[in-house]
């Protein structure tokens, strides 16, 4: 979520002969409906009766229940929580890119760091990357800081990557992509900060381990945080308020509001919109907005 990051868990899944999943009645449907929004917020409708059949299967399969409904039987005893986090993790939808909407990273390094470097007293350069996906995000934005900041302050780059989905937060700890995802990256930046495989891995790319340990990767519901101790000069969450509807997107927005620094920069995406959310933060570029007290 919020990250919410890639797979290809279509409709066209559900479906063959032998392994055809349990039928997902009316009411099944709407619990598991009402379950998924109380605990992520992401808003499901009926018209995905097929997607959540086709992705909920496995989970029935791996605990061993028969039916929909001896799944959510299943859920309402597990008091660890632990298949609520994977039935959230396989409804979740991630999709990402690195260097995606481009003129975000423009705007970073042109305007935010150079800003931010003017500052009396301004400390470390810290960045909230709050729906990481599977790790693309975050590691442009270490790759952008790493490029543009002063060597004395590369140093001290650290990047808070935060995402709903423990399956997309393995793959981005990792760090490994197939070449085919990394072809947006400029060829000497590639080189500079990726290993390309060899052998058995050939045709991956890993990210270098000086890059890698410039992030932290950590699990994280937005919907469930209340302060996470620290205060950032810059929070991107794209991608993920399209998921919710009006009164989350206010939760989400106000808990992100809360973890800006004076004058930090909160990044969204250009498919998502603030209008009717009750904030204090000021327009200052497409999808890119500031907390006023400078």
């Amino acid at each position: 979520m919020a990250g919410l990051a890639a797979r290809r868990d279509d409709e066209h899944e559900v479906g063959g002969g032998m392994f055809d999943p349990p039928a997902l009645s009316d009411r099944e449907l709407s619990a598991i409906i009402d379950l998924v929004y109380k605990k992520s917020g992401i808003t499901l409708h009926d018209g995905k009766r097929a997607l959540i059949t086709a992705r909920l299967h496995k989970r029935l399969k791996a605990v061993g229940a028969a039916s929909f409904g001896a799944y959510l039987q299943y859920l309402e005893r597990d008091t660890s929580g632990g298949e609520l986090v994977m039935l959230l993790d396989a409804i979740s939808t991630n999709h990402t890119s690195f260097f995606r909407e481009p003129q975000h990273f423009e705007y970073l390094k042109t305007t935010v760091l150079p800003e931010w470097l003017q500052r009396p007293g301004r400390g470390h350069f810290a960045m909230w990357s709050a729906a990481c996906s599977s790790g693309e995000e975050p590691y442009t934005l270490g790759i952008v800081l790493q490029e543009n900041l002063p060597a004395d302050e590369r140093g001290h780059i650290k990047i808070l990557a935060s995402d709903l989905s423990t399956r997309v937060l393995q793959m981005a700890h990792q760090g490994i992509y197939k070449l085919d995802r990394v072809k947006e990256i400029p060829t000497a930046q590639l080189r500079k900060y990726f290993e390309k495989g060899m052998g058995a891995q050939d045709g991956l790319a890993r990210v270098r381990p000086e890059l890698r340990q410039r992030i932290e990767f950590k699990q994280l519901n937005l919907l469930e945080i209340g302060d996470l101790g620290q205060r950032f000069p810059v929070i991107f969450c794209r991608n993920v308020m399209i998921y919710f509807d009006r009164d989350v997107q206010q939760r989400v927005v106000s808990m992100l509001e809360r973890h800006l620094a004076p004058g930090g920069y909160l990044f969204i995406s250009h498919s998502e919109s603030l209008n009717g959310i009750t904030h204090g933060l000021k327009w200052m570029a497409p999808a890119v907005y500031r907390r006023r007290d400078a």
